[in-house]
């Protein structure tokens, strides 16, 4: 953390400046139609106070999550949570008084060269004025804003803080505390009793409380409907979707595109079977992995080399970058007391980003360290390419060069091996992935597609029809030679991320995006690299539509989605030979 602040005393000081700043950010509220020179000084200040805040918050949170039983850690976090609060509202006038102003006023302000390093900002604000209201009924929405919230505020008290499950017993009969946290370890386990045991427990527990989660998830739809049609969208996921100017055309084609595939996950589910040697396999069978996992163990040095020459076909200029950040502590590699569990990317504009890992050695650990890699270096690029508003870059882009980290990698290490059975494990771990994400992140998707259709069309949603809908994707996404357990009906409880509508399908669009850009590199296609690195530059200043195009991967077509699954089509042909 020395690189974001050397002290405390520093942290502090920042601290006591932001509420000098937002002081003096509010009182520019109302001077925006005074000109160019005015809108200049007030999106210079924004952009200060912004920076300024996500540097504490990434500091004070980073700290906590170094030891989260560490006192000052925890009371550093909730102050920066408090200040946010505080940051949102000091400059929650800016965007409504930016839309207040006359057409003709706004268009003169995007083409002055006073203003354009701010013009992109801008220009995603000015194209909401179509789904702008007037002030009176723009007030009312503000106000009614929260209320919107209370399904998603309630689903997360129930789902995080009241639920509870039975203890789940192991093939010993020794049982075992089954919590959120434990549960898909215990479906990843060797244990075919512990396996259906946790998940009948957990389902079980969904099921007797799944009218209450029916209306609060009704309640969402009807929020998302409301708020869509009162701005002029269509419906909830036109109005989600526009978030990122993307097409809706995209969500549609990722859906039926992947409904044209399913024969490959069915064969999917039939080799897992067959490799298993089960004569049903049931959805408690989905997780654990097909094939042994090798006995051998890496070092963390050992990790670092295996990742630099899978990431070899990015050139030397990014392996420079990757070099840097494992020289230079970038890394948070090994579990402690108190640490927080599990990994990720995150860093503040102007200093370099970080990775927290829990490192323990096993290949998983390996394509964890490429992943959170692909994180870093893409902020990196972004980072140095762009200035501090047009850095950041959206969910449908965020996993594509960690994915594509990945997928060279993986390639990698079984052109390498001569080991029957860790290619076989390699060819395990990758489809896997494609189908925790290609697969069931596309059958979440339609999910939502045809609960909140229900919900537009002015219909209402009960626990009964929509265990009967998902229960039914969940047949036709796995096939007949999976056994659709009747308590996976239930499964729709345990999502959080349907109370986000219309988020999910960005997890399967990405990926297929990283497909394809790696089958690039990998196919030698010439200049893609450099597309590549353009692409890993352009961090928001640029629609992720437009951004992929660079690398002439067009989401708008379903032509990389096919692409992607015509890989899983040739791994899942290697390890029916293995």
């Amino acid at each position: 953390m020395q690189d974001l602040y050397a002290t405390e005393e520093l942290y502090a000081r920042d601290g006591e400046t932001l509420d000098k700043k937002m002081e003096e950010f509010a009182a520019y509220k109302g001077t925006l139609a005074q000109g160019e020179e005015q809108l200049a000084n007030v999106m210079k200040l924004y952009s200060d106070i912004s920076h300024m805040f996500e540097k504490m918050y990434v500091y004070a949170n980073q700290k906590y999550h170094e030891d989260t039983a560490n006192a000052r850690y925890q009371q550093m976090s909730g102050e920066m949570d408090i200040m946010g609060t505080r940051l949102g509202q000091a400059t929650a006038w800016l965007e409504p008084e930016l839309l207040g102003l006359p057409e003709e006023t706004l268009k003169k302000y995007l083409a002055s060269e006073k203003l354009t390093e701010y013009r992109r900002f801008m220009e995603k604000i000015a194209r909401k004025r179509a789904h702008v209201l007037d002030a009176e009924a723009e007030a009312l929405m503000s106000r009614i804003g929260e209320l919107g919230q209370a399904p998603s505020n309630i689903y997360s008290m129930f789902n995080n803080a009241d639920i509870r499950f039975p203890d789940a017993a192991d093939g010993n009969g020794t049982m075992h505390p089954l919590t959120h946290a434990s549960y898909i370890p215990y479906q990843e386990s060797k244990d075919r009793t512990l396996r259906k045991n946790s998940f009948e427990a957990l389902y079980h527990t969904y099921a007797q409380f799944s009218n209450t989660m029916a209306s609060t998830y009704y309640a969402n739809a009807k929020q998302a409907d409301f708020f869509a049609k009162e701005r002029h969208y269509k419906n909830a996921m036109e109005a989600a979707l526009d978030e990122g100017a993307i097409p809706v055309d995209v969500y549609k084609n990722l859906i039926q595109t992947v409904g044209e595939a399913l024969p490959q996950m069915h064969r999917y589910v039939r080799l897992r079977k067959k490799l298993l040697g089960l004569s049903e396999l049931h959805m408690y069978d989905i997780y654990t992995p097909m094939v042994e996992q090798p006995e051998k163990t890496y070092s963390f040095e050992e990790a670092k080399e295996i990742v630099k020459r899978g990431l070899a076909p990015l050139g030397e200029d990014y392996l420079a970058v990757l070099q840097e950040g494992f020289d230079n502590r970038w890394i948070d590699v090994y579990e402690n007391e108190g640490k927080r569990s599990g990994a990720y990317s995150w860093g503040a504009y102007g200093t370099h980003p970080y990775v927290l890992m829990n490192y323990n050695g096993t290949l998983d650990n390996v394509f964890t360290l490429a992943h959170e890699m692909g994180h870093a270096l893409h902020s990196w690029h972004s980072d140095h390419a762009q200035n501090y508003l047009n850095a950041g870059y959206l969910i449908f882009v965020a996993e594509v060069a960690s994915t594509c980290n990945e997928a060279l990698l993986i390639h990698d290490l079984m052109n390498r091996t001569e080991d029957v059975k860790e290619k076989s494990y390699l060819i395990n771990h990758f489809l896997d992935q494609f189908k925790g994400t290609m697969f069931r992140q596309t059958m979440f998707a339609e999910f939502e597609m045809l609960t909140h259709g229900v919900v537009e069309k002015g219909g209402m949603l009960t626990a009964e029809q929509l265990c009967g809908i998902y229960k039914s994707l969940n047949e036709k996404y796995y096939g007949e030679d999976m056994v659709s357990n009747p308590e996976i009906a239930y499964e729709w409880e345990r999502i959080p991320h349907f109370y986000t509508p219309f988020y999910v399908y960005q997890y399967a669009t990405g990926f297929a995006a990283a497909i394809a850009i790696s089958s690039k590199i990998l196919a030698g296609e010439p200049g893609i690299v450099e597309k590549y690195k353009k692409f890993l530059s352009g961090g928001g200043s640029m629609d992720p539509i437009d951004l992929l195009k660079i690398c002439d991967v067009d989401m708008s077509s379903p032509e990389p989605v096919k692409a992607a699954l015509e890989v899983f089509k040739e791994y899942l042909d290697q390890l029916e030979q293995c």
